[in-house]
């Protein structure tokens, strides 16, 4: 009697509590970069595990994939990518991994056409620098979850909401100490020209010495280019982002006697305990920093 209840006690704890954690396993969530992993993770919340492809800080127009990044992403149930042709290593990488299905979340976006160099006439791909695209990228990633995750469709609904709130606090203060320089000074000068979105959200004009990191960067005419620019203008103060060399912009400020106003962060996020570990903290640090960057005299 004694083994018939044992066993009994073992089925019972089965269905109690392993056959539930079998039946809700998690779907797995892979993406090209940090932005959209954190993203996607704040849509998720706790009913979806999320992984980026490239680690932060990496560079993203021209990684190179290695095999333990396929290995990573072979199990994945869902993977979602920036497209606008960003990602150009993406769609081998995809091939390679066979049927899994693959959403690309600038879908729906009002694009910013690139003006000059190679990819003259094409979307800029770097959308989810404009807090209002931002939003049609969560909306996207909602979608996506809800789609290939049904049963949690209400959940991811709720944190999407939730999480567009945030970004909307987020550039607010910025966005209105932005709006109070005068319209004539509102300039936004860069390395590459990945900021066009922010620019068009916060009222911005854009000036910056290549289109796209896979052009040719920091050539002579680029630089004499801006400076001449610069001057012309009378603007104040340069910057460039984090993840490339920081010396065109350095040479266009000594030379104009412009201010160098930092590093601006767009296509990577930072390790934990670094200054952008989330997309609100790049969204808040870049737009700070470009406002601050304004307001100095």
């Amino acid at each position: 009697m004694r083994t018939i209840r044992d066993f009994t006690t073992v089925i019972a704890l089965f269905f109690a509590v392993i056959a539930p954690a079998v039946a809700q396993e998690r779907l797995k969530v892979v993406t090209t970069f940090t932005v959209i992993a954190d993203m996607a993770a704040n849509v998720a919340g706790d009913r979806a595990d999320v992984v980026s492809i490239t680690k932060p800080g990496a560079e993203i127009h021209g990684y190179q994939p290695t095999p333990q990044d396929l290995v990573r992403a072979s199990d994945a149930d869902l993977i979602l990518w920036n497209g606008l042709n960003l990602e150009l290593w993406f769609e081998q990488f995809i091939t390679n991994l066979g049927d899994i299905p693959a959403v690309t979340i600038s879908e729906g976006i009002t694009t910013v056409a690139i003006a000059d160099g190679a990819y003259e006439g094409k979307p800029n791909p770097h959308a989810w620098i404009g807090p209002e695209a931002a939003l049609v990228y969560v909306d996207n990633i909602v979608a996506a979850l809800s789609k290939y995750d049904p049963e949690n469709a209400a959940a991811y609904a709720a944190n999407g909401e939730a999480y567009k709130a945030r970004i909307a606090e987020t550039i607010a203060p910025q966005r209105e100490r932005i709006a109070s320089i005068p319209e004539g000074e509102r300039w936004l000068v860069t390395c590459e020209g990945a900021f066009s979105y922010l620019a068009r959200d916060l009222g911005l004009r854009e000036l910056y010495l290549w289109p796209m990191n896979t052009d040719a960067v920091g050539t002579p005419q680029q630089v004499r280019r801006v400076i001449d620019a610069v001057r012309e203008n009378e603007i104040p103060v340069v910057f460039c982002e984090s993840t490339v060399n920081t010396a065109p912009a350095r040479q266009v400020a000594r030379e104009t006697g412009a201010r160098y106003g930092g590093e601006l962060y767009v296509d990577s996020l930072s390790e934990t305990g670094g200054p952008v570990p989330t997309y609100l903290d790049l969204l808040r640090v870049t737009a700070t920093t470009v406002a601050d960057g304004l307001a100095a005299k």
